[in-house]
């Protein structure tokens, strides 16, 4: 029976939620999520859990935040002048943008708006939560040279030709 190994496609059925039972994420009915296993398509810590599993095992994992997405880094929560923004900006909460930062271009989320000042956060949504996966390996097969190549898994309509 194969198992999960490097460079192999794994098709994962998963639900991701924090430790309060909140679904964070999940893969849509019938749809899994492929990966190449050892390419870090996915969270590493999550990726080491799943190795050696066959088709059909199904495992409760639980990331603490510092192997996932890291704690939340103070320094990334600022707040900053309207004028700063394109003239055209929404001032929503959630709403995401890029800007350029010391780390080179970024993600931003405005998480308040209070007159001219907004409150800008540049961690990962998911900085500073722990992760609880239930997973299902639903497939199991060696990728592709190619795949293997890019370090991504190359489905139906993917193409690269675009890209040159």
């Amino acid at each position: 029976m194969e198992k999960v190994t490097q460079d192999c496609v794994v098709s994962i059925s998963y639900t991701l939620m924090d430790d309060d039972g909140n679904i964070l994420d999940q893969s849509p009915e019938g749809e899994p999520l492929e990966y190449i296993q050892g390419y870090e398509n996915i969270i590493p810590a999550l990726e080491n859990e799943l190795n050696n599993l066959s088709v059909g095992d199904e495992r409760n994992v639980r990331i603490e935040s510092e192997e996932a997405y890291g704690p939340i880094v103070q320094e990334m929560i600022m707040k900053v002048d309207k004028t700063n923004f394109p003239a055209d900006a929404e001032f929503e909460v959630g709403a995401e943008f890029e800007a350029n930062s010391e780390e080179g271009e970024m993600i931003f989320r405005i998480i308040q708006v209070e007159g001219e000042e907004i409150t800008v956060d540049g961690n990962h949504p998911l900085a500073g939560v722990d992760l609880n996966f239930q997973v299902k390996i639903e497939g199991i097969r060696a990728a592709t040279a190619e795949e293997k190549e890019h370090g991504h898994v190359h489905g139906i309509g993917h193409d690269h030709e675009d890209e040159n």
